[in-house]
């Protein structure tokens, strides 16, 4: 049976912690933030944990490795 293969945007969108969880970072920081409010681009610094039923399609159906 041949290796099963990640999908590969996936892999530059999504890292799994230590603990199995899945971390992304958020949108709407690249380009144009100058129109954004202060408190969106603060909010969407740094990495945030997903959510459990999103983790779990994530895993199952992008990150098989």
């Amino acid at each position: 049976m041949p290796k099963l293969k990640n999908k590969s945007s996936a892999k530059k969108r999504f890292k799994i912690t230590g603990k199995g969880k899945v971390r992304f970072y958020s949108a709407y920081l690249r380009h144009n933030t100058s129109t954004r409010p202060k408190q969106m681009k603060r909010q969407n610094r740094g990495g945030q944990i997903m959510a459990a039923g999103d983790a779990r399609l994530v895993k199952r159906n992008f990150l098989r490795a």
